[in-house]
């Protein structure tokens, strides 16, 4: 397989934009007494960006974990792609296109830059494996990763060396080399500074426009603004609006939610 298919492996989708890739029904979960999802159901489509909001405690890593698998749901359903992922393992759920971040990153720190994005190209990599490419054929997507994501003259240096900006495009690189159609994102511009996010921006709507599927956890409602194409909004477990940016960001009563100000 050359260079050329296998970028063309992992960005070609069959999915128009607008098709519905994850589909969520009456998803439940509680410990104790608390519900972190209250029977929540919503679609991620094809080639936009969706970010979930919502004040602190709403349930919004606790559903990316109930999609990749890291939490078992009570009840509900998750559908990719027409099969059900429900009960599945983590690396199942990542082998079939679905990868995402953590806010601590989760990278080998004592690892180079290039050892870690060729980790997620192994052909038993955990939680990573799409394909067996040859190593020539590895090397030369590691390149074009690392040339897109100003990394390239890092390839030798230990994760744990990088400044904090650089590991958050490190986390980027290994999930664009998974090939995955589906990313997760969890605060992945929180820290960045002005020109780190606009490579970052940059990146992202370029890998849309080749047809990934994005969901994004962030907080910073100027870069929700600037990032999303739909916004789902989640309080203690439920999900109170899903729309287009300004619908949901105009709402008082969400406003007054986010910022603390309900009503006792």
């Amino acid at each position: 397989m050359s260079s050329r298919n296998m970028n063309s492996r992992q960005t070609d989708n069959s999915n128009q934009p607008g098709d519905v890739l994850l589909s969520i029904r009456h998803l439940n979960l509680s410990f104790g007494g608390v519900k972190a999802t209250d029977d929540v159901t919503l679609d991620l489509r094809a080639g936009i960006v969706t970010t979930l909001i919502g004040p602190n405690g709403a349930g919004k890593t606790t559903l990316f974990n109930q999609i990749t698998g890291h939490l078992t749901p009570d009840g509900g359903e998750i559908v990719w792609l027409g099969d059900s992922i429900l009960g599945r393992k983590p690396y199942e759920i990542a082998r079939k296109g679905i990868a995402r971040t953590f806010q601590d990153l989760r990278l080998f720190h004592e690892m180079t830059v290039e050892e870690n994005v060729l980790t997620v190209m192994e052909h038993n990599a955990l939680p990573f494996s799409f394909a067996g490419p040859s190593r020539a054929e590895k090397r030369a997507r590691v390149d074009e990763i690392l040339t897109r994501l100003g990394l390239s003259g890092k390839r030798r240096v230990l994760a744990a060396d990088l400044a904090y900006a650089e590991r958050k495009f490190l986390s980027m690189a290994r999930i664009m080399a998974a090939g995955a159609k589906l990313w997760l994102l969890d605060e992945p511009a929180s820290g960045l500074d002005p020109n780190s996010y606009d490579l970052f921006l940059r990146i992202l709507r370029e890998e849309v426009a080749k047809g990934v599927t994005v969901c994004i956890i962030e907080h910073n409602l100027d870069i929700v603004v600037q990032i999303s194409d739909r916004i789902c909004f989640l309080d203690r477990g439920k999900l109170l609006a899903d729309g287009d940016p300004r619908s949901v960001l105009d709402d008082p009563a969400l406003a007054a939610i986010y910022f603390g100000d309900r009503a006792a």
